[in-house]
């Protein structure tokens, strides 16, 4: 399994950077965790759209689902000019208005989900663990036919459960949006304190720091979590890949 961090940064895009998007891919079979601003774009640089069939979105705000309207209608035109032959399968949390535009959009197909769903997809087991934040979000676990597991936080302030949740991951992609001393909680967010516990708390082999600040040193947080004792911590970045 191999992930691709389309995208990474909180709240708005940088020129040629995107917000939330992350390619994991396996033996051909491909899915896409959220679709912020920028990601059907630069998701492009990595594989054909139409190659691309199932899209899991962690929850509604801007930065992590505005492009799903690129997608959806992306499939309807490429199904239209013979270049797309499935349906593009869309999970998110249950909403009816969102459902609503998917299932109104042809060739697409909307899944709801909550924290007690599961989802076999190729070669991938997806499962799903509900954060703080303020709109229902969910972190997701992604263990492929190996047993090979990354859990990508998505947007959350602190909680014990998201720690066991990704108890011994292979990969802990964590929000990291607030400096060491900054109260991220108010904002339903982690500081890099917080990402640094809770990687510490899930054993994580390997811990990516994501959704990252526009202000400061991001070198910064990197400083914190290894401070704090983890060895194998990188910041994200656009166009890295993870190998699983």
């Amino acid at each position: 399994m191999k992930c691709t961090i389309v995208g990474m940064w909180g709240g708005f895009p940088k020129k040629n950077e995107p917000t939330s998007g992350y390619l994991v891919e396996k033996d051909g079979f491909a899915i896409l965790l959220d679709a912020g601003s920028g990601v059907a774009a630069h998701v492009q640089n990595y594989i054909e759209l139409n190659e691309l069939n199932h899209l899991f979105l962690s929850h509604y705000h801007y930065d992590h689902s505005v492009d799903l309207g690129a997608f959806m209608f992306g499939r309807m035109i490429g199904t239209y000019i013979d270049q797309a032959d499935e349906r593009l399968h869309i999970y998110g949390p249950a909403d009816n208005d969102i459902a609503r535009q998917v299932e109104d959009t042809n060739f697409n197909k909307f899944h709801a989900y909550n924290k007690n769903s599961t989802f076999n997809v190729g070669p991938f087991t997806v499962t799903f663990h509900k954060n703080t934040h303020p709109v229902e979000t969910y972190a997701m676990k992604i263990v492929d036919d190996e047993e090979k597991t990354l859990v990508y936080t998505a947007d959350t302030s602190y909680k014990k459960s998201l720690s066991k949740f990704a108890e011994n991951a292979d990969v802990l992609i964590t929000e990291c949006s607030h400096y060491e001393g900054e109260d991220a909680k108010r904002l339903g967010h982690l500081n890099a304190e917080e990402a640094a516990l809770l990687a510490e708390e899930s054993q994580a082999k390997r811990t990516i720091l994501s959704h990252l600040p526009h202000y400061g040193n991001t070198e910064e947080l990197l400083q914190t979590a290894k401070s704090a004792g983890l060895k194998d911590v990188t910041l994200a970045e656009t166009g890295m890949v993870i190998q699983i």
